[in-house]
């Protein structure tokens, strides 16, 4: 599969949310939308960072109907504004690009005590997609797709030990976010499939790809400094995702080339702990409780 970003298709009508849009892939897939029609929101925490952005991509595409709204993932009560305004505003959603997220950094909190890594990768997505379950169900073929990562491989789902609270490893808990966003996805896929609903809901990771993500990383940053691939390149898996026709709840695309490193998508290995129903089940379970976010499917 030679998927390049001309392959998108017309998006012209449709509306996206991208977070964490303010650089790396996240910058290059909402440009990339706003190149194709879509209205854009850069979804982004630090509000200089956000407003600088929609400059740029303003500035890449003129015609570009895109603008910033403040979202802080590592805030419940952020999600939840964000998603007053948000909806005060836009009657439907059709694309969600679940993508922000912190790899490694030492040990910290969220503002409601989570540990950062699972609190913001998966938990402030979590809720966010809760609720703005409502407008995409009114949105034209409407996708959610979560950024997940080679990571994922290393990661465990450690109920007993969620918050890293007895124990804190950098790799270990960004192992479990990661994992945590698969896990998601098709737990989501599988409930709105059992309802008939047209929703889909799928996975993405941009294999190395040189963003400022491996700030906390000396290892990972010289890793990528070696061998990576730009960050247009990087956001190609998850345009793949929320555009191409025949993609199904549950896929998960990923670089084509060199161990799933570089190059234009494919369909991406995932492990065999990213597809257990129980696991996925039970996860959803608690992050409901924990967001306090129900989805009611």
């Amino acid at each position: 599969m030679d998927w390049s970003e001309s392959d998108i298709p017309d998006q012209g009508g449709r509306v996206a949310i991208v977070t964490g849009a303010n650089s790396g892939i996240g910058f290059e897939t909402a440009r990339a939308l706003a190149q194709k029609g879509a209205r854009v929101v850069l979804a982004c925490r630090d509000t200089g960072r956000g407003r600088d952005a929609e400059q740029r991509l303003r500035a890449a595409v003129p015609q570009a109907d895109a603008r910033f709204m403040p979202l802080d993932l590592g805030s419940l009560a952020s999600v939840e504004a964000f998603c007053k305004d948000f909806s005060a505003e836009e009657p439907k959603l059709d694309i969600l690009c679940n993508n922000a997220g912190v790899m490694m950094p030492p040990l910290g909190h969220t503002a409601d005590g989570f540990e950062l890594q699972f609190g913001t990768n998966h938990l402030g997505h979590f809720a966010l997609t809760g609720r703005l379950l409502p407008l995409l169900r009114r949105g034209r073929d409407a996708r959610v797709v979560s950024v997940s990562s080679v990571g994922h491989y290393l990661g465990r789902i450690d109920f007993d030990d969620l918050q890293s609270e007895r124990r804190y490893g950098r790799l270990r808990a960004y192992g479990q976010s990661k994992l945590a966003n698969l896990l998601f996805v098709r737990e989501l896929a599988r409930r709105l499939a059992a309802r008939g609903e047209a929703i889909v809901a799928a996975g993405a990771h941009p294999g190395s790809t040189r963003t400022n993500l491996q700030k906390h990383s000396p290892l990972f940053r010289a890793l990528v400094a070696v061998f990576s691939q730009e960050p247009a390149g990087g956001a190609l898996p998850t345009l793949y995702a929320v555009t191409a026709p025949g993609v199904r709840g549950g896929d998960y695309f990923g670089p084509g080339r060199v161990f799933e490193m570089v190059g234009p998508p494919r369909p991406a290995f995932s492990t065999h702990a990213s597809k257990d129903a129980e696991t996925a089940k039970r996860l959803w379970e608690v992050s409901e409780r924990l967001t306090g976010v129900a989805y009611g499917i």
